[in-house]
């Protein structure tokens, strides 16, 4: 019998997974079950987004796995293991495209590296703060780029409310997160997210926009400049979702001249999200990109492409020491973190566990999942003796013989 992979894991953990696993058992045993549950988060206060009062019981993940799956079912059933099988094909929502193999391929890649456990040493407290464009960080993780509460998540937030979560849960648990855009987003919708930004976090965020034309883009720009934003992005893999744009919304691939144009448009670090490939890594690097992700948007707009885990080592040979290297693809853990850093990225982004955690515990709820994987980063680097999250050495993995 093969071993279930969460045997030794944390008690934190195996409650998150019976925790979903009973209330997947309920959602499935009544359609008056999900009707009672939509029906409760319908009505549950704007005012989980916020910071809770002093003296407040302490949130636990048992509970925000539970509220999550009645917010979010059946857009997302909050599997207990979220490996892009059941939600296959579930686009608009949070599956993977046409037959979610590149969602399943960034999941099994990664599942299938190994961590090597080496215990003599003296690391006893590893050192997990890193640098992200002047910001200090408490770990090497900020959220990903997740957004379209509406037509993504079943519309039981609002943007600001999503926001507010993931932006202030990431701040609590001493990280940033993005500022997401939406291909059919209306202007007025970007401005919504730009001002929470800018008046309740004073711009510390990263903010992407989609590959609009240049003048979108840079007028976009101007914003989030205005705002005092981190940095800007744009998610360029997002244009092979074009043929779903609102009618009337432009979204185009570019070339390195367009590229280059909105590097030298804005004062701030421009990233490119959405690199799968050495030679487009090097251009990236070459027409001013300052950090570079990873990703083929989380197995969302192209079936069958490799997993970021599966390119990111020869990306990382490639262009190290020339931008940041941002990754995502399937964090769901504190050791997949610890993957990605030893295959040579700087900094990981988290994505569908974020926004369980802000459906199921608002800002609250978003610091609980990303202080567990710190948690699980820190006894991670302590048992492969690795000091610092800055330097993790290539040979703290070993990848399953094919």
């Amino acid at each position: 019998m093969t071993k279930d992979i969460h045997d030794t894991e944390s008690p934190t953990r195996r409650n998150f997974i019976k925790a979903g696993m009973v209330a997947g058992v309920g959602a499935l045993l009544s359609p008056l079950l999900v009707k009672t549950a939509q029906a409760a988060a319908e009505a549950a206060p704007a005012a989980a987004a916020a910071t809770p009062p002093a003296g407040a019981p302490k949130l636990k993940i048992g509970d925000v796995l539970r509220v999550a799956r009645e917010k979010l079912y059946p857009i997302c059933r909050v599997c207990p293991e979220c490996d892009g099988v059941a939600c296959a094909g579930e686009v608009p929502g949070m599956g993977g495209i046409g037959s979610g193999q590149a969602f399943k391929n960034n999941y099994n890649t990664l599942n299938r590296i190994d961590l090597v456990m080496r215990t003599f040493h003296d690391v006893k407290k590893p050192d997990l703060t890193t640098t992200l464009f002047g910001q200090k960080l408490s770990m090497p993780v900020t959220s990903a780029v997740t957004g379209g509460v509406s037509y993504n998540m079943g519309n039981k937030m609002t943007e600001e409310e999503y926001v507010i979560s993931i932006l202030g849960g990431c701040q609590d648990a001493g990280t940033i997160g993005w500022v997401a855009d939406g291909i059919g987003d209306q202007m007025d919708v970007f401005e919504r997210r730009i001002a929470v930004l800018k008046q309740q976090f004073g711009g510390r965020a990263i903010v992407t926009i989609k590959p609009k034309t240049n003048e979108e883009i840079i007028k976009r720009f101007r914003m989030v400049e205005e705002a005092g934003g981190i940095a800007v992005a744009i998610d360029i893999d997002s244009a092979g979702r074009a043929a779903r744009a609102v009618p009337g919304q432009t979204v185009e691939p570019k070339t390195p001249k367009q590229l280059a144009e909105l590097a030298k448009s804005t004062s701030l670090p421009f990233i490119i999200k959405g690199i799968m490939t050495v030679e487009e890594a090097k251009i990236a690097v070459d027409i001013g990109a300052k950090g570079i992700a990873v990703s083929n948007h989380g197995g969302r707009v192209l079936d069958y492409t490799p997993a970021t885990a599966t390119v990111l080592p020869a990306i990382a040979e490639a262009v190290k020491g020339r931008a940041v290297i941002l990754v995502d693809g399937a964090v769901r853990r504190g050791q997949d973190v610890l993957k990605y850093l030893a295959m040579g990225a700087d900094v990981c982004l988290c994505g569908r566990p974020l926004v369980r955690g802000a459906h199921g515990g608002g800002r609250e709820g978003v610091a609980l999942m990303m202080n567990i994987i710190k948690d699980e980063l820190t006894v991670a680097m302590t048992l492969t003796g690795v000091p610092s999250a800055r330097n993790v050495p290539a040979n703290v993995i070993t990848r399953e013989q094919a």
